[in-house]
């Protein structure tokens, strides 16, 4: 009232002017309330285990990268992967196996290996005189269940043609034969067949019969003697 007596406004725009004064008050406790100072929490610090056991591109972002563990070198002194791979060797197994076919072996494979890639030996099987620990050379011949072991003298008489003679059937391996099967090839005593008993362990086995010229105490009249009657 005594606005309006005082300056002459009527009552419509004292009403308006109450009106923008009471916005403009609004406005500026707004802005007020709006521009306070407020207190901010800090982050939380991210543990180095949750970290690890985050997922694939988390752990490896950042400064993540430089905690996790670098692949294993090679040891020093070994071949690559691919030489190791590629030194392999091919040997023919055949006899009484489930399958005798030529098989390429990682290098170094012994006699037992060959027969379980071919395998197995079948049953009833005699591995007497088989060297199965005998590590394999590149073009080797494995026979499993080769020529048996010569019957004595004086037993199964009758039994049939060569029966007590004393002469095994068929060629004797250098490679797989005991030192009895060797001293019934002629010629060889106990002294001579343990020296190729040791010329094979010493070279990792025959690879033809040929070598049989390099064992002590068999000149080529003996060789002549029993190229025939012997296989690598």
């Amino acid at each position: 009232m005594w606005v309006q007596l005082r300056c002459g406004l009527e009552p419509k725009a004292l009403a308006a002017l109450a009106v923008i004064l009471v916005v403009g008050a609004g406005f500026a406790a707004q802005h007020f309330w709006a521009g306070r100072p407020q207190s901010v929490s800090a982050p939380a610090l991210i543990q180095q285990g949750s970290a690890q056991a985050g997922s694939g591109p988390v752990a490896a972002s950042g400064s993540e990268t430089s905690d996790a563990e670098p692949a294993p070198a090679p040891s020093p002194g070994s071949p690559p992967a691919d030489a190791r791979q590629a030194a392999r060797i091919v040997v023919d197994v055949s006899g009484k196996v489930r399958h005798p076919a030529v098989l390429k072996l990682p290098a170094g494979s012994r006699v037992a290996d060959a027969i379980e890639a071919a395998g197995g030996v079948r049953p009833g099987t005699d591995m007497t005189g088989l060297n199965r620990a005998r590590v394999l050379t590149d073009g080797e011949q494995v026979v499993v269940g080769g020529p048996a072991a010569p019957v004595p003298s004086g037993i199964g008489a009758g039994a049939g043609p060569g029966a007590g003679s004393g002469v095994p059937v068929g060629p004797i391996s250098l490679n797989s034969a005991t030192a009895e099967q060797l001293e019934t090839l002629p010629g060889v005593g106990p002294v001579l067949a343990q020296h190729i008993i040791g010329h094979r362990t010493q070279n990792g086995g025959f690879r033809s019969v040929d070598e049989l010229r390099d064992v002590n105490g068999i000149g080529d009249r003996r060789f002549e003697d029993l190229r025939n009657l012997v296989r690598p």
